[in-house]
């Protein structure tokens, strides 16, 4: 797979055609908001600090001469790429100090169509996303821009202030390290939701044997808790202790949590809630050779404030 033409998906590119007339800033604003907010999300990891680029870049788009700006998304997505790069830096001196492993909070939804995704840009798995947490914020906003939006290279270099070439090559880079980090092709959603569904069948009967079937030899389990609900601290490695932490797990909490299926960042995943419908944990399985390779599961209750209640039926 070349580098320019690596994970390319229906996504709009960020200088392509996609204004529509608007008479307001808020207008013109809004109606890249959804776009902004999905590329914000991607360069960080974290619904809020999305949020909060997006309100900067809401102050400045309202500040700006609009009359000098031929292209508000393009000049939108400078803007934000720029204020995601900044605090990328600081994010990562506070996820130095945080409690046991960081994940990325989840983003759950019910359906993934086609036009979403031309909307939002390639789905990235939470897995993924725990792996771009190893690029430098170069390397991060190259990929995501080019890899999931399409974004030409000069424009991107517009964004960090680099040559075209300089651009090509930070992604080129990203692009090796994310290989070497365990990226997977995709894999069949129907294939992705019978593993989830056999996984889910295994957790509810406490059975290691099925536990076992489902989950590669090599699988690692990831979890985040932030210090404030109790989760491993470092990964977990192997089917064979994967499988008696998930069945432990599962006969500890079976009178307390029920389960629900989801899509994750794209993916079939599960909710954890309670009798009330509240949201205690959210897990993405990531599947290959019909087994689970990995698992993420976020129980931070801070990650997961966004999440909608589950409906429960009496």
């Amino acid at each position: 797979m070349s580098d320019d033409s690596s994970a390319r998906t229906g996504a709009t590119p960020a200088n392509a055609s996609a204004n529509t007339s608007v008479s307001t800033p808020a207008d013109a604003f809004e109606a890249q908001r959804r776009y902004l907010g999905s590329v914000a999300y991607r360069l960080l990891g974290s619904l809020t600090d999305a949020e909060d680029v997006l309100q900067e870049a809401w102050l400045r788009w309202r500040a700006a001469d609009r009359s000098a700006v031929d292209d508000p998304r393009a000049y939108l997505t400078t803007v934000v790429t720029r204020l995601c790069y900044d605090l990328l830096g600081s994010a990562r001196v506070r996820r130095e100090s945080y409690f046991g492993e960081w994940l990325p909070e989840p983003l759950v939804s019910d359906e993934d169509t086609p036009a979403q995704r031309a909307e939002l840009g390639e789905s990235v798995s939470l897995a993924l996303l725990a792996v771009l947490e190893q690029l430098t914020p170069a390397e991060r906003a190259a990929f995501v821009l080019h890899d999931v939006f399409s974004v030409g290279f000069d424009e991107i270099a517009a964004s960090l202030e680099r040559t075209p070439d300089a651009a090509r090559q930070l992604a080129s880079r990203a692009r090796r390290r994310v290989r070497a980090g365990g990226r997977r092709g995709p894999v069949d959603p129907a294939e992705h939701r019978q593993v989830v569904r056999a996984f889910a069948a295994a957790t509810a009967g406490g059975d290691i044997r099925a536990l076992l079937d489902v989950l590669d030899p090599d699988v690692v389990w990831h979890s985040d808790g932030g210090g404030i609900v109790s989760a491993g601290a470092r990964p977990v490695f192997g089917a064979d202790k994967v499988s008696r932490l998930v069945a432990g797990l599962a006969r500890k909490f079976a009178d307390t949590f029920g389960v629900a299926f989801a899509l994750v960042n794209g993916e079939p995943g599960l909710l954890f809630h309670d009798a009330d419908g509240t949201v205690g944990g959210v897990l993405a399985l990531t599947v290959a050779d019909g087994r689970i390779t990995e698992a993420h599961i976020v129980v931070n209750p801070q990650k997961l404030t966004h999440v909608t209640r589950v409906t429960v039926t009496p």
